[in-house]
């Protein structure tokens, strides 16, 4: 069973109060090795506040993100299919007793369109994304969702890894979803404080937080060990709930020898129909916002870090120096949104960022990152545990670079605007240069089959 003890966050928190300036330098050069801190370090740092201090966690984060991942920006987009719920949340515009919200749940048909559009901008990555009801045929329309993902061809184009997001399952339910073939499993416990939890959790069967908590546990045991989780910044103190999602990642490392690949830290965006949305009851600055991204990366180093669309163009500029290695690009948060476009009465919250993916994968590249596509670790088995063997001790990189500049290429060539695509080839060009000698050869052939003709080159 998962347990999140808050009698030892309340006494790390207390005890971080303390951290002179001589003991926060101490955790930041332990955390400069990049393997992970503990829970009283982590809660040191979150004590930071003079602008020296926070410019070396700052850099230091940045230094670790590019020792293990390199300059690579993993980029993807939500494909919203439905926004039935039979939940009660307070923060959610999907929320069941919510009258302002349209409706809708796609047909299959219009999954594949939703698709079609996605891919046409250049899209391989997507994260399924449903409210927690679905039609009539129940579970199943998430399994032929997938399927239908995955069964859409549009010109070169295609989906390559389809990650999930949807209520918590069974074990048998989550065989069942990873027979199809998933990548990553998300879900997020929103608020890991129980009272919160419940104030916030009226109705439905996400009420029960340990079902919700546990979930990630049926998910491993069900097969699936490719798990992404986070924390909806807003509903409660956000030192109490970084110092509790290292506790649930410390449950899963000891459990199961792997932990999350993925850490969401979305922060609370107004939506029609709440309230609570709007004026979040623990509302987080940008400061301390940036400041929980840079240390969620020091304690967790191995970890993809996902900034969605809900924040601003430059807060996602920003957090990309501070450990972010994920975002999304050219988002809708409204089943069909690709097709009709943002529709605000259906959506399930406000975007920050509204520009299209073309224009996020130019300030990417001007900013001297590698927007990438990758699939090459799902496709070759690289999950879970052998994934993590390499991630940790940062032998990744000799991958996620090459690959990432292939992915690149490949937009460049089939779905670039004229000045993205001359931004993007001045930057391949320039990383190229500046790589080793047998580094640069990994990339010339890449590069080299890719402008022959051929897709979906790695290594």
């Amino acid at each position: 069973m998962v347990e999140i003890n808050d009698q030892l966050i309340i006494e790390a928190l207390n005890s971080g109060k303390k951290s002179d300036t001589r003991r926060i330098k101490e955790v930041l050069a332990k955390a400069s090795e990049a393997k992970g801190l503990n829970f009283d370090e982590v809660a040191a740092l979150v004590e930071i506040s003079s602008p020296e201090l926070l410019g070396e966690l700052f850099a230091t984060a940045r230094a670790v993100k590019e020792r293990i991942y390199g300059k690579r920006l993993v980029l993807f987009a939500p494909l919203y299919i439905s926004n039935l719920c039979s939940n009660e949340c307070l923060y959610c515009a999907f929320r069941a007793r919510n009258k302002e919200l349209k409706r809708r749940a796609l047909s299959q048909e219009e999954i594949a369109n939703e698709t079609r559009e996605l891919i046409k901008q250049g899209h391989k990555r997507v994260l399924v994304v449903a409210g927690e009801s679905y039609p009539r045929e129940g579970f199943d329309y998430i399994l032929k969702a997938i399927e239908t993902v995955y069964s859409v061809k549009e010109g070169r184009g295609e989906i390559r890894r389809a990650n999930v997001n949807i209520a918590p399952l069974t074990i048998d339910e989550f065989r069942l979803l990873k027979s199809k073939q998933i990548g990553t499993y998300q879900i997020f416990q929103e608020t890991y404080h129980r009272e919160t939890y419940h104030k916030v959790h009226l109705a439905g069967k996400k009420r029960d937080y340990d079902w919700r908590i546990e979930s990630v546990d049926r998910a491993i045991e069900a097969g699936i060990d490719d798990v992404g989780i986070g924390v909806l910044f807003g509903l409660f103190d956000w030192r109490y709930e970084i110092l509790a999602l290292l506790q649930h990642i410390r449950h899963l490392e000891n459990r199961f020898g792997i932990g999350p690949h993925t850490l969401s830290v979305p922060r609370l965006e107004p939506a029609i129909g709440s309230d609570m949305a709007s004026h979040p009851p623990h509302p987080i600055s940008d400061i301390d916002f940036r400041k929980l991204v840079a240390i969620l990366r020091l304690a967790v180093p191995y970890t993809g870090i996902i900034m969605s669309t809900r924040e601003s163009a430059n807060i996602r500029r920003e957090t990309f120096a501070l450990g972010v290695s994920q975002i999304s690009g050219g988002s809708r948060t409204n089943p069909g949104g690709y097709g009709t476009n943002e529709k605000f009465d259906e959506e399930q919250f406000c975007l920050g960022d509204h520009r299209s993916l073309d224009e996020v994968i130019r300030d990417v590249a001007e900013l001297g990152y590698i927007p990438s596509f990758c699939t090459a670790c799902y496709r070759l088995g690289r999950t879970g545990k052998d994934f993590m063997d390499l991630a940790k001790p940062g032998e990744i990189k000799s991958h996620c670079e090459p690959n990432a500049l292939g992915t690149f290429m490949e937009y460049l060539l089939d779905y670039a605007s004229a000045q993205t695509r001359a931004t993007g080839e001045k930057l391949i060009e320039q990383i190229a240069a500046d790589s080793d000698d047998s580094q640069r050869r990994i990339i010339e052939k890449i590069l080299e089959k890719l402008r022959a003709g051929n897709r979906d080159v790695f290594v």
